[in-house]
């Protein structure tokens, strides 16, 4: 886990940065230049993030509990879900005014705020931590896939979705539940579902 605390740190200096003026929970939020061209345009963010989706719920039920990678992905499922949760409730507890709402960090408790904390990069870095963990020391590239949550968070706050602190949240919202999946005796969400979902239907037909 020293490597997951290790792209938490540097993520935290890339969406840190200096500025003249900052505020929020932790003294860093101030709105970036707005830039939606490129790398970060949203239409990217929106393929990261229902690409991630897609590929762990779809490997999820092709490969089965049963088979190691399956495995993984359930775990996967289980981290997305339980986060996704976690991160709306406190949407709605918070409701924190986005960059593009407003240019004070501290506007919290506003009606239609739903920046803190961001649930993409909290999504992201549920879905990639099981697999970091599980493979990480066997196939150290696997470490790379810290980079998806990295980028959405800079992507994020590139759009004015989110401030400094929305995405550093999420991260650790994310990376905590991912870690916790991980560990469980097995995964949560398969558990209440038909046999079929452990053996997978790859292995089903074979």
């Amino acid at each position: 886990m020293a490597m997951l605390r290790r792209w938490l740190i540097i993520l935290t200096i890339l969406v840190s940065g200096p500025a003249l003026a900052s505020g929020g929970p932790l003294g860093i939020d101030h709105r970036l230049h707005y830039d939606n061209s490129g790398i970060w345009n949203r239409s990217n963010q929106n393929v990261l993030m229902y690409g991630t989706i897609v590929t762990v719920v779809g490997s999820a039920i092709a490969f089965g509990d049963d088979d190691r990678f399956g495995d993984t992905m359930w775990r996967s499922v289980d981290a997305m879900a339980i986060t996704a949760i976690g991160s709306e409730a406190m949407k709605y507890t918070f409701r924190r005014e986005r960059p593009s709402q407003t240019a004070d960090p501290n506007r919290f408790f506003k009606s239609g705020g739903q920046s803190f904390p961001s649930g993409e990069v909290a999504a992201i870095s549920a879905a990639v931590t099981p697999v970091i963990a599980e493979y990480g020391s066997d196939h150290p590239w696997v470490y790379a896939l810290a980079v998806l949550p990295a980028y959405d968070a800079v992507a994020r706050m590139k759009v004015r979705g989110h401030w400094q602190s929305d995405v550093l949240v999420g991260a650790l919202l994310g990376t905590g539940v991912g870690i916790w999946a991980s560990h469980r005796d097995s995964p949560l969400i398969v558990g209440w579902l038909p046999g079929g979902f452990r053996v997978g239907y790859i292995h089903h037909f074979k």
